[in-house]
């Protein structure tokens, strides 16, 4: 399929991503092909190639037709396997990946991101992938790039620990005003930042909010039990304005210790 892909115009590459491509998947993990293009893309002659493989009618977007960041596709099944075809403007990458080495990054809203789109998700997508078809060596050679973690981009995201702290302030304007659903959402946003920020000091990429938690409590740097300790303050913020007083007292001694794991 990846050959036949990359034979339509305006494909460039196509790689194996997502869970399947770092080993970490379930038996029922999606099998997700990135399509990296340039240009036009045919989409008419994806579609094509998607009802072949399906044997039924598919919905193949245009780019941009599942938002800013997650750029469109195609959801497929495929003798009962669920395959998602996801585009990647391969331009707009290498721009991230120019960013990344100089230290910059921005936040995007997108559909399926609660924590927001990252954009170096980008540059460490091609750096965990599984290259399947790249004629032209190009995606090939920006995956051997991103093997190294920028330093300007690992001091950039643990500077952007200092959101954490601020959502830890708001979060108690939510607790005095008995608002245990704005306290949930400051806290997920604190310990969101504080597993990117646990990545990057680690030169680890994280390219997904899903597992995040689980996945920064494995780095070497984490502070001692981050998963389950992380985990449990969002399981538990409180009903009343004392539990939630505590909970917060609680993340703010966790990213007390993550500033200190990651040298901020």
């Amino acid at each position: 399929m990846a050959a036949r892909l990359a034979a339509v115009p305006g494909v460039v590459a196509v790689a194996l991503g997502g869970s399947r491509a770092r080993g970490t998947h379930r038996p029922d993990s999606d099998i997700d092909l990135g399509l990296y293009y340039r240009g036009d893309l045919d989409v008419a002659g994806l579609r094509a190639l998607a009802r072949e493989v399906t044997g039924e009618e598919t919905d193949v977007t245009e780019p941009g037709g599942w938002g800013p960041w997650v750029d469109g596709g195609g959801w497929l099944t495929i003798d009962g396997w669920r395959v998602d075809w996801i585009y990647r403007d391969l331009d707009r990458v290498h721009r991230v990946w120019h960013d990344c080495r100089a230290g910059r990054y921005e936040i995007g809203v997108q559909a399926g991101h609660p924590l927001g789109f990252y954009s170096h998700a980008y540059a460490g997508e091609v750096a965990l992938c599984q290259v399947l078809a790249d004629p032209a060596g190009e995606l090939t050679a920006l995956r051997e790039a991103t093997a190294q973690y920028p330093p300007a981009l690992r001091d950039a995201l643990v500077a952007g620990l200092w959101e954490s702290d601020f959502a830890l302030t708001t979060a108690r304007y939510g607790a005095a005003g008995n608002d245990p659903v704005y306290v949930a959402g400051a806290l997920f946003r604190a310990i969101g930042v504080a597993c990117h920020a646990l990545h990057a000091a680690d030169g680890a990429w994280l390219i997904n909010e899903k597992g995040m938690v689980a996945a920064a409590g494995r780095l070497p740097s984490a502070p001692e039990t981050f998963g389950e300790r992380a985990q449990a303050l969002l399981a538990g913020v409180g009903s009343a304005p004392e539990e939630i007083t505590r909970t917060i007292d609680t993340a703010a001694e966790l990213l007390a210790e993550v500033r200190t794991a990651c040298g901020a």
